[in-house]
């Protein structure tokens, strides 16, 4: 446990604080009104970015410390995971909140950014491949 541990820290560092703070944003505070509230979908366009950004960071790091694609464990915690994540945030803001509701479009906004930041990676990832083959 201890090496795990050690191991997410080292190698996911600014992924962890990311996703601390989604859980932060997401249970905690109470989102103050701003002159972007008039912006159609305002909000559904932060949870797009939240989960897309948070994600993205989380490929970059795993392109930082591997060679070769991982499949499998990508798929379960760099797209599911987050997904889940986020179903299960919303269902805490809608139960176990006063302040918040979890709502299914932003639910949906959340699993579009996470894709989104899945598309990014592989992105990416084929660029980084294809600049150390021509190397």
């Amino acid at each position: 446990m201890k090496h795990r541990l050690k191991y997410l820290l080292t190698h996911y560092p600014l992924t962890l604080v990311c996703i601390a703070l989604v859980w932060y944003l997401s249970l905690f505070i109470v989102m103050p009104e701003t002159p972007m509230d008039d912006v159609p979908f305002i909000d559904k366009w932060t949870h797009l970015v939240m989960y897309g950004g948070t994600c993205t960071v989380m490929w970059i790091e795993y392109m930082r410390h591997h060679d070769r694609l991982h499949f499998w464990k990508l798929f379960l915690f760099a797209w599911l995971g987050p997904i889940l994540m986020s179903g299960l945030l919303e269902l805490m803001q809608r139960y176990c909140t006063t302040n918040r509701s979890g709502e299914w479009l932003d639910f949906a906004a959340n699993s579009t950014g996470v894709t989104l930041a899945v598309v990014i990676g592989l992105l990416i990832w084929k660029i980084k491949s294809r600049m150390k083959q021509t190397s």
